[in-house]
């Protein structure tokens, strides 16, 4: 444990690329290089701006961001052809940093219906375009579809690579297929296989959400020993999406007991980064979402939120603030509690007698069955009539005496 708590994993997001390829989302480079320039405050380490050879608009994307945003390493997409390489690297070629991601399959039903290539031509293939591009940058290489793979071919693939200059060896689960116990095992594989010892290989993960095992499958990696993370802000990306780079982070974050790693990354910009990716993109983050949804810091429950009151943590295991909300929100409904009650009318700057409290709080929970939350709004329309109410009754009694 005291060695792991010296490695530092590596934040790769690729909300520019895999994120993209989310049915619907086209981001124009206008929108590209904003989003990387909110990456770059996060603190990720490295952007996967593209992929240039896919269309000029994606070329000009992915030079913009290597001329313009400072910080991370700029990757790119490419295929292992010349072609792709040569644009990917025409693209980077600005960047302090940079990266040249090529990716083949290993799988069976890949090699067979779609590239139509034997393993032997698959290895002869990643020898090449790994070694053109390694003339030209540092690389990375992915063996496609990994996780339906001959394990045995998945390491022959993986030792060219590495044999010819590749300097990250990326496994992929692209439809989502593995189980965190498989992919970990998979993963210490690598490890001891190609990598070897080599300070200068890291083993990366890139876990598809076609299960819901994405974020699960990525650290099952990490704790089996990759030191590289790749995901996409808000879980974006095909079909169900990618590992969401926010719970990646805060998993390591909150469980760095169990993890024993480090991050580079400034979590108080997570939800500016959520917020930001959302707006341009289109996709809504939907409300119960981990880390960043509107109801990851909300209570409504009478008992969590006494609790809440009492001490965050009781039912709080991250600060609102370090990933960048203003603070946990309690609210209103049909299962609050008077003390919760009572910290909105103070909140309000609202102060009620006794038999008055009582009477709104009673008010609002009648409201709550129909309407479910509970505004502000809502709450001083209530208090405006139990008030007024006790006037009247107040008045009545007056004429008595």
């Amino acid at each position: 444990m005291d060695n792991q708590e010296r490695e530092r994993v590596q934040i790769f997001d690729t909300t520019l690329r895999d994120g993209e390829q989310a049915p619907g989302i086209a981001l124009d480079p206008d929108k590209k290089v904003e989003i990387a320039h909110q990456l770059a405050r996060l603190g990720v380490d490295v952007i996967e701006a593209g992929f240039p050879v896919s269309s000029p608009g994606d070329f000009e994307a992915v030079r913009r961001i290597a001329a313009e945003v400072h910080g991370p390493v700029i990757a790119a997409l490419a295929r292992a052809e010349e072609d792709d390489i040569d644009r990917a690297w025409q693209a980077l070629a600005p960047a302090e940093r940079s990266r040249i991601h090529i990716f083949l399959a290993t799988s069976p039903i890949h090699m067979e219906h779609k590239l139509r290539m034997s393993p032997e031509e698959v290895l002869t293939a990643v020898k090449r375009s790994v070694g053109r591009a390694a003339e030209y940058t540092a690389v990375e290489y992915s063996p496609e579809d990994a996780t339906r793979s001959d394990p045995d071919f998945v390491v022959a693939a993986c030792r060219a690579a590495v044999d010819v200059g590749a300097t990250t060896i990326n496994i992929p689960d692209t439809v989502g297929y593995a189980t965190p116990f498989e992919y970990a095992k998979l993963i210490e594989r690598v490890v001891t296989e190609v990598k070897e010892g080599r300070e200068d290989v890291v083993i990366s993960t890139h876990c598809h959400n076609d299960l819901g095992l994405a974020v699960a499958n990525s650290l099952a990696a990490v704790h089996a020993g990759a030191r590289q993370v790749e995901g996409a802000i808000n879980g974006i990306g095909e079909r169900a999406g990618n590992t969401s780079t926010e719970e990646i982070i805060m998993a390591l974050k909150v469980r760095s007991d169990v993890f024993g790693v480090e991050l580079g990354v400034t979590t108080e910009e997570i939800y500016e980064s959520s917020r930001l990716v959302s707006e341009r993109t289109g996709y809504p983050v939907q409300f119960n979402k981990a880390v960043v949804g509107r109801n990851a810091f909300a209570h409504e429950s009478g008992i969590h939120q006494h609790g809440v009151l009492r001490r965050r943590e009781t039912y709080e295991i991250m600060d609102p603030t370090s990933v960048g909300f203003a603070g946990s929100s309690l609210v209103m409904g049909k299962h609050s509690g008077r003390a919760a009650f009572r910290h909105a009318l103070d909140r309000l700057g609202v102060e009620l007698g006794n038999g008055a409290f009582d009477k709104a709080f009673s008010r609002m929970k009648q409201v709550a069955d129909h309407s479910g939350e509970v505004s502000d709004a809502q709450l001083m329309t209530i208090v405006d009539e139990v008030v007024a109410g006790t006037e009247i009754l107040q008045g009545v009694a007056d004429s008595f005496r």
